[in-house]
C-alpha cells in the first residue's frame, strides 16, 4: 500500500501545531527529514490520547462512558499501521509511515497503548515505583521512540535509557501541573503511599485545606522531573547537533511548567501554568550555547527509575 507521504505529514503538522506550542517549536530545531518523522509520531500520540481521554488536541479531557470501545479502536488502527494497511485515521497512517523508515518495534507502540489500558481500567498508582511504570508507558516509551526517530541505534540501550529519562521528566512536570484536572476527571497520579504519608484522604487532595501538603507533593513530583530531566540532558551529547538542540530546548521548555508548579507552591493550580512564547524563544537561544557545550561519557545514575526490559526495546 503506498500512503501520500506528504498529505500525512501535513496532517500531522497541523496535529501538533494545535496540540502542543512547546512541542512545535522544538521541533523547528530538527533537520528538515527528522522534523516530520517527529510530527508524525507527535500526531499518532496525539491521536491516541485524543481518544482515549474523550478530548480534542489535548484539551477538553473528560470522564469517557466507553473506554474499552476506545482503547479496542486504538489498538485495531495501529495494528492496521503497522501491518502498512490503511486504518482509515490519517494519524495512525502516519505513525505506520515513520515506523517503517525508523523501524520502530511494535513492542514500543504496545507499550504506550499499555499506559492508555491503565487509564481504562481506573488504574491508580500505590508507590512511587508503579508512578515511573505509569510515566514509562505514556511517556517514557514515546521518549525511546523519539530516539530512534533521531537515528540513535536501536542497541545503544544507554541512549535509550536517556531519552526515556527526557520522557519521564516531561509526564512527572504533566502530573504535577494538571492534578486538578485530573481530579475533575476522577483520576490520581500521586501514589497512594504519598498521600497516605501527608494524610490526605483519597479523593480529597484537591478540598483546600490540604492544600500546603499537597503543595509539598507537587514539589516533590518537580524535584524527580529535575533529576530525570538532567539525566537527560547528558544523553543529548549522542545526538546530530540539530536533535540535540531539539531535545535540549523541549527539556527546558517542558522544565518550566515544573519549576513553577514548585515555586507556586499552594497556589499551583489556581491558574493553569504554561510556558510564554518569550519563555520558549529564551530557551531556543539558551538551548542553541548547551548543545556547542554538550559533553557526555557519565555513567547515569543508580537512583533513577530505570525501564525494566527483557530484550531492546523492552519495558517488560
Amino acid at each position: 500500500m503506498t500512503f501520500d507521504r506528504e498529505a500525512l505529514v501535513d496532517h500531522a503538522r497541523q496535529s501538533i501545531a494545535r496540540g502542543s506550542k512547546s512541542f512545535a517549536m522544538a521541533s523547528k530545531l530538527f533537520d528538515p527529514a527528522t522534523r516530520e518523522r517527529a510530527w508524525l509520531l507527535y500526531g499518532w500520540c496525539r491521536a491516541c490520547d485524543d481518544l482515549a481521554d474523550g478530548q480534542e488536541m489535548g484539551h477538553g479531557m473528560e470522564i469517557v462512558a466507553d473506554p474499552a470501545s476506545r482503547l479496542a479502536t486504538i489498538r485495531a488502527r495501529t495494528a492496521l499501521a503497522l501491518a502498512g494497511a490503511p486504518s482509515g485515521d490519517a494519524a495512525f497512517d502516519g505513525f505506520g509511515v515513520v515506523a517503517r523508515e525508523c523501524q520502530i518495534p511494535a513492542a514500543l507502540a504496545e507499550d504506550l497503548i499499555e499506559g492508555f489500558a491503565l487509564d481504562a481500567k481506573g488504574w491508580r498508582p500505590r508507590s512511587e515505583n508503579d508512578l515511573y511504570q505509569y510515566c514509562y508507558h505514556v511517556a517514557g516509551a514515546v521518549g525511546v521512540m523519539m530516539a530512534l526517530v533521531m537515528g540513535v541505534a536501536p542497541d545503544d540501550e544507554a541512549t535509550l535509557d536517556r531519552a526515556c529519562d527526557l520522557g519521564l521528566a516531561f509526564q512527572l512536570a504533566n502530573i504535577a501541573r494538571d492534578i486538578s484536572e485530573d481530579d475533575a476527571a476522577e483520576r490520581c497520579y500521586l501514589p497512594i503511599e504519598w498521600l497516605v504519608e501527608m494524610d490526605i484522604p483519597p479523593g480529597e487532595h484537591m478540598k483546600p485545606h490540604y492544600r500546603p501538603r499537597l503543595a509539598v507533593l507537587a514539589k516533590r513530583l518537580a524535584a524527580r522531573s529535575a533529576e530525570h530531566e538532567a539525566s537527560a540532558r547528558i544523553g543529548a551529547a549522542a545526538l546530530p547537533f540539530r536533535s540535540a538542540w531539539a531535545v535540549l530546548a523541549a527539556a527546558g521548555i517542558y522544565g518550566d511548567i515544573a519549576r513553577e508548579v514548585a515555586r507556586r507552591g499552594e497556589h499551583a493550580w489556581d491558574h493553569r501554568v504554561v510556558t510564554s512564547k518569550a519563555a520558549k524563544l529564551g530557551w531556543v537561544a539558551k538551548s542553541f550555547g548547551q548543545t556547542l557545550r554538550r559533553t557526555g561519557g557519565s555513567v547515569r545514575s543508580p537512583r533513577l527509575w530505570t525501564r525494566p526490559r527483557t530484550g531492546p526495546y523492552r519495558s517488560s
